[in-house]
């Protein structure tokens, strides 16, 4: 299963990504409030371990029913099983331990500074530029989330031990997308999400059953539609997206639009958890915007370089 390229609609392209962006932050940022919910009633690497099992048997149920039910060669699969463990068991799994003493906003926070560490990264080992206009988007954008997480942290509700989990979960998501875009694997997104997923799943499921407690679950309908959301939207729907993004972008763009994360996240907390939200918390948000904006805004001059270059080669 792939995502549509652009159609064309009354004689002009249709881009469909800013949709896929913006439905990407959507699932990626209600997935932090959905966590916090599981974890709530059920231990994480069990929660975990279940979800990564179902989704990954989903995935590969649904693509042998399709005509390219398997495109993958071995060497592929195993790519996608390195990055399923980088970036499903260990990010999540470091995430949601920390989510069990971490705010649901906070821990969005923190793992929205992935794009920083992403650009140094992709500009040391992946050839991607990192303009002087990017630093400083980046810069803007750190500086508001710390400044966020500073105010939450002086406000004594989130603990250290927490906090050390979710930036031990920050390490593996941005080690996954450099590996990602190292290996760059050309088979079907649909299908290496799959092997993505059961890969986590086999990875978990014994650490699980040997350090978490399985009658320390409470079911519940708040568990259940946890649950649902994070198979269905996270680990099927937002995880095709951004690698997609990944594919389509650069690393360094993509990665930026967590950057949009830290409101998105602090509103669906707010809105759903009831976490509190100060005008501290709000006035972070301002440079994180413009940090966005300055690091995803294309080169003009560059395009603007490379548009003349073409027309003296034009015949």
């Amino acid at each position: 299963m792939s995502l549509s390229p652009p159609v064309l609609i009354s004689g002009s392209r249709f881009n469909p990504l800013p949709i896929y962006v913006g439905l990407f932050c959507l699932l990626w940022s209600f997935a932090f409030v959905a966590g916090k919910i599981g974890v709530t009633y059920c231990p994480p690497l069990i929660l975990l371990a279940a979800r990564f099992s179902l989704a990954g048997v989903l995935i590969i149920v649904i693509s042998a029913f399709r005509s390219d039910a398997w495109s993958l060669s071995w060497r592929e699969v195993a790519m996608f099983a390195v990055l399923g463990v980088a970036n499903n068991a260990l990010y999540l799994g470091l995430g949601y331990t920390g989510l069990q003493s971490v705010s649901a906003g906070l821990g969005g926070l923190i793992v929205s500074s992935n794009p920083v560490f992403t650009a140094v990264l992709a500009a040391m080992f992946l050839g991607e530029t990192l303009t002087r206009r990017k630093v400083l988007g980046l810069v803007l954008g750190v500086a508001g989330v710390a400044f966020i997480v500073w105010h939450r942290m002086s406000a004594g509700t989130d603990s250290l031990h927490g906090i050390l989990f979710t930036l031990a979960s920050l390490a593996s998501l941005v080690s996954g997308t450099i590996l990602f875009k190292l290996f760059a694997p050309k088979g079907s997104l649909w299908t290496g999400n799959g092997v993505q997923n059961l890969a986590a799943g086999l990875v978990l499921l014994p650490v699980a059953l040997r350090v978490a407690d399985v009658g320390a679950i409470v079911p519940n309908a708040k568990l259940a539609g946890a649950f649902a959301f994070l198979v269905l939207g996270g680990s099927v729907l937002a995880y095709l997206l951004w690698f997609h993004l990944l594919k389509v972008c650069g690393a360094t763009a993509a990665s930026a639009y967590h950057f949009l994360m830290p409101p998105l996240g602090m509103l669906f907390a707010f809105l759903v958890l009831g976490e509190h939200v100060t005008v501290r918390d709000l006035l972070g948000i301002v440079p994180v915007a413009l940090g966005i904006y300055l690091v995803t805004r294309p080169d003009t001059s560059a395009s603007a370089s490379l548009q003349r270059s073409r027309s003296r080669h034009t015949p």
